[in-house]
């Protein structure tokens, strides 16, 4: 009986292999969990959900199933509380995580760098601040702070759309209430612009739009035609590229201690890797020369406004007390070196 149970484990366990399914018992080594739990704002119908997702699965096919990861979209393991996720990841509740750097600002101040109004005016900008010294110094930070970095990706740049009016300058947004997350330095920017800034998950968000509770949203380009705001009212966007959302692909550092060296080894590059192909995904659409996905807009009926490089210069003149506030608050010799990497950047 013992030899027939032993021959049908095995087959059982062949058979798993054969379908490209892990055989848990059989391949999971000692120590390790049979399932890791990712948490992501957004699910796989969005750039940033497919970035975890194609990161998990890399991870799987690399390691032969012996690391095995499952989504969580909607930061569902800290209810939907975006702001508490990177204290769940130091904490353990979390094993990985794609998240913001926007929602983990509250916990490490040096994120804010990002959410600095009108900091980045370009994609090489963002490139030359998160894969240089720059960025190798926030890992340090997060590092210091408790959670694993690995890599970097990008939810992309944050436009503003609305289901009142075009927006082409600060007097436009007087008024309007606008959905925006848990952060005291977006609190700051949209008061300083004249708006009503107002903070909720992104859960609660296209509820309040679809019932005019809230005017406006501000997100990248990609998470709005796969949200479809369009049918909750956004008829309006403005393309300010008021500031840029880099993702962080971080481990807990108790389970990151569990694997081999070998093993972490491929979760990192598996990182890497994913986040490079998850950045192309983000841009698509938006960087090219034509432009599809904002030309896309314009066939669902928004009315889409472009704004000069005069004209966003007046909407970072009004959110000049803003920067000057918080420069110190996230370190000045970081703003610093982020300012001069920008400066001499390769456009």
């Amino acid at each position: 009986m013992q030899v027939r149970t032993f021959l049908k484990a095995t087959a059982s366990a062949a058979a798993l292999v054969a379908l490209g399914l892990p055989a848990a018992h059989a391949q999971v080594p000692a120590g390790y969990k049979n399932e890791y739990r990712l948490s992501v704002v957004l699910g796989t119908a969005f750039p940033w959900g497919q970035g975890a997702e194609i990161w998990a699965n890399k991870v799987r096919e690399r390691t032969n199933g012996r690391i095995n990861i499952k989504l969580y979209p909607g930061t569902s393991l800290v209810q939907g509380d975006q702001t508490r996720e990177f204290s769940a990841i130091r904490q353990g509740v979390i094993d990985m995580a794609v998240g913001s750097t926007i929602n983990w600002s509250p916990q490490v101040k040096a994120l804010n760098l990002f959410s600095l109004p009108f900091l980045f005016p370009d994609y090489a900008a963002v490139d030359a601040v998160v894969q240089g010294q720059v960025g190798e110094e926030i890992f340090k930070t997060i590092d210091k702070a408790g959670v694993l970095p690995l890599a970097w990706g990008e939810n992309g740049y944050r436009e503003i759309s609305n289901s009142k009016r075009p927006i082409t300058k600060p007097e436009d947004l007087k008024g309007m209430k606008i959905r925006v997350v848990g952060s005291p330095l977006f609190l700051d920017t949209f008061t300083a612009l004249g708006a009503n800034p107002t903070q909720m998950s992104w859960a609660d968000a296209q509820p309040a739009m679809a019932s005019g509770a809230v005017d406006g949203q501000e997100n990248p380009v990609s998470v709005y035609m796969a949200a479809k705001l369009n049918t909750v009212g956004q008829k309006y966007m403005t393309l300010w590229g008021y500031m840029n959302d880099p993702l962080i692909y971080v481990v807990n550092k108790d389970v990151w201690k569990s694997w081999s060296a070998e093993d972490q080894a491929i979760v990192k590059q598996a990182a890497l890797d994913a986040a490079k192909e998850q950045i192309v995904i983000s841009r698509k659409g938006t960087i090219e020369a034509d432009k599809p996905l904002i030309k896309e807009l314009g066939t669902l009926g928004v009315e889409v406004v472009d704004l000069s490089a005069e004209q966003r210069k007046v909407f970072a003149d009004a959110t000049q007390s803003v920067y000057a506030k918080w420069k110190p608050q996230i370190g000045t010799d970081l703003v610093d070196m982020a300012e001069k990497a920008i400066a001499e950047r390769k456009k």
